[in-house]
């Protein structure tokens, strides 16, 4: 069982799942009228969930907590509230309440109350006229009625103009009890409780912990709030508010860390456009920058991740040529400044300029955006290095390093790769390395195997042209734990690192890389999955921009194969042998594997490594802080946060979760 403190893409690569789709398409021979169907109200949302929310696992069950919880943030972005409370339910349910002024409680033009129409139509809310809203970041009048569509039930409460209202929503959106006054009151504000749909949600439930991340990232970015997550079931209770908003979110993220200055922070505003930032530099290689807009985390990056990223490379090369650091004509590189920075960005944008890249808003596409936050930066961060010499004294120094071990590097993998390096003879690899023929690097892959006996058997049947093995000797060294002379002197380590022989550290570039993939494959148990934890902490800490561009991927064995006379198909788990029983016609065999290394050869290519049959996980960073703080936690030398952690998130049973 792998600890999910990163998030995996699973990547199905199987040709008889295409060949069956394909036989279904070309089956639908009539294609005329009555193949047309109309989706009524939220039967769309309800349909086809993954479109509206990215997913129907816990990760998007959560989604419908974030789109309700945004909500009450916009009412608290534009100067209404302060607070938001939310309970986690015994049954499984949960309350989000804020004291904002409270959606309309009056008849709409439809004919039907305003809460009906936010809460059951598509694109309806107060965030179309400029009137409702200076900023949002809710989807546009879709979250809250996608949240009921997938919802067992709903239940709303208003607290609106003296009054107490509720409505009552099942079976995804359904009214079961209109708008109605039940009380008197002198609060303003909106409580929403739903219970996702199980039939939809399956084997998913809410996580104290995962909740409790996002809302005191939430509290982070809007100074003075204060949000309360309450658990009814494990009766834990956690607020958060912070004073200093962003500059205490940059002192969390690197608390642990030897930081070269205080931290920098800065704002402005330039068209309407309202740019915030905290940045401070540490000792580390890694850079982490956050940005958010409206609230709502830009996990791709966009426009304002550019400016800033411009702004801040321009003001160290201006201010290093100014100050004779730097000739006139050499310059630092961007991945040179921004070595071991941590940086909040922050943007509040008006409604009217808001442009993203996609329904999930991952990407800020907002053009004006770019300029400004380009100058804001630029002007701050120019005033800043002017004011505190020591402190741009010590970041330009490290920029300057980061920038000759960066040229050196690539110089040595050049003359590596020609032959003609004069310590060429320490680089060569062990004789256990087999390398891939073809020089498209970006077709071959590299696999990093598991013992010797499995290493021996992926040698012999791989495609010699793409496939390169690397058997590794047990467990790897924790990166987390181990101090950079450790590292340099580990061999397995040393192995990876000249294999890949694109850098180490702050000289990595997955440009020069050997190998478009890097696939850890191990067996499916207990210590196999220790070492995929311990590769993978290697890879953030040293070789970060390999999971930044999708380059690293775990294999993952079939437990099973079941085969007829026509096909043979691998099984992943029991779950789906079972189904696959269920649709496999006439008499079939089933085959049970075992670890890599009781595989023979030809069975471990076909099953693990040919593209036409293997599954793989992709290894994804989609929340930096959240990952700098769980490696932290989990892999660092801290005991009690981990076993914390571990106790609030692992299931433990008698069963053992691993294939046996």
């Amino acid at each position: 069982m792998l600890v999910n403190w990163h998030s995996f893409d699973k990547i199905f690569l199987r040709n008889n799942m295409v060949h069956d789709i394909l036989c279904k398409v070309n089956a639908m021979t009539k294609y005329d009228e009555s193949s047309i169907k109309i989706l009524e109200g939220l039967e769309a949302v309800r349909k086809r969930p993954g479109m509206y929310i990215g997913s129907t696992d816990k990760r998007g069950m959560h989604h419908l907590v974030w789109e309700i919880v945004d909500n009450a943030m916009d009412e608290i972005i534009n100067g209404y509230g302060d607070t938001i409370k939310i309970n986690l339910h015994k049954d499984g349910s949960i309350t989000i309440l804020d004291n904002g002024r409270g959606v309309p409680i009056g008849m709409h033009a439809s004919g039907k109350s305003t809460p009906e129409v936010i809460y059951t139509i598509l694109h309806a809310g107060g965030k179309f006229e400029s009137g409702g809203y200076k900023v949002s970041g809710g989807l546009h009048g879709v979250g809250a009625s996608v949240v009921n569509a997938l919802a067992q039930f709903m239940d709303v409460t208003i607290y609106k103009e003296g009054k107490i209202c509720n409505i009552r929503f099942t079976n995804g959106g359904q009214v079961e009890s209109p708008l109605k006054v039940i009380g008197e009151t002198k609060k303003t504000g909106t409580m929403v409780t739903f219970l996702p749909d199980p039939n939809i949600f399956k084997n998913c439930s809410f996580s104290y912990t995962t909740i409790c991340e996002r809302m005191q990232e939430s509290a982070f970015l809007l100074s003075g709030v204060t949000i309360e997550v309450n658990d009814e079931e494990d009766k834990k209770t956690a607020k958060f508010h912070y004073e200093d908003g962003l500059v205490n979110f940059v002192e969390y993220i690197n608390d642990g860390k030897k930081t070269l200055h205080q931290v920098i922070h800065f704002n402005g505003e330039k068209n309407g456009i309202e740019v915030e930032v905290a940045m401070q530099y540490s000792e580390s290689y890694n850079e982490n920058i956050l940005s958010f807009v409206n609230n709502v985390k830009t996990g791709d990056g966009g426009t304002h991740e550019v400016g800033f990223k411009t702004g801040i490379t321009k003001a160290f090369n201006d201010y290093a040529k100014s100050n004779g650091i730097l000739k006139k004509d050499q310059s630092l590189d961007g991945s040179d400044v921004r070595e071991g920075l941590t940086a909040v960005i922050s943007l509040k944008i008006p409604e009217a300029s808001l442009q993203f890249e996609g329904q999930t808003k991952g990407k800020l596409g907002t053009p004006e955006a770019r300029s400004i936050t380009e100058s804001v930066t630029y002007e701050h961060l120019k005033f800043f290095l002017e004011e505190n010499k020591e402190a741009a004294l010590t970041i330009l120094n490290k920029a300057v390093q980061s920038k000759a071990a960066r040229d050196a590097a690539r110089k040595a993998r050049e003359q590596v790769r020609k032959g003609t390096g004069k310590n060429n003879k320490e680089r060569v690899l062990s004789e256990k390395l087999t390398k891939a023929t073809g020089k498209n690097y970006a077709k071959n892959e590299l696999f990093l195997v598991e013992g010797d006996s499995a290493g021996g058997s992926a040698k012999l049947y791989r495609n010699r042209e793409t496939q390169a093995i690397l058997p590794l000797r047990g467990k790897v060294l924790n990166c987390e734990k181990a101090s950079s002379s450790d590292i340099s002197s580990n061999a397995e380590l040393k192995q990876i690192e000249y294999a890949i022989g694109a850098g180490l550290g702050a000289s990595f570039d997955p440009r020069d890389s050997n190998y478009g993939k890097i696939i850890i494959m191990t067996d499916a148990d207990v210590d196999g999955s220790h070492i995929q934890i311990l590769l993978i902490t290697f890879f953030y800490r040293f070789m970060r921009p390999l999971i930044e561009e999708g380059m690293l991927y775990i294999a993952t064995p079939p437990l099973y194969s079941i085969s007829n006379s026509k096909e043979t198909i691998y099984i992943e788990d029991d779950e789906e042998l079972e189904q696959m029983k269920k649709k496999m016609r006439g008499t079939y065999k089933i085959q049970r594997f075992k670890g890599l290394g009781e595989m023979d050869a030809s069975e471990l290519y076909e099953t693990t490594m040919d593209p036409k049959n293997r599954r793989l996980m992709r290894v994804t960073l989609t929340d930096a802080a959240l990952a700098e703080k769980r490696i932290h936690v989990l892999m660092g030398d801290q005991v009690e946060p981990r076993k914390e952690w571990i106790n609030e998130n692992v299931d433990f049973t008698m069963e053992d979760d691993f294939r046996k």
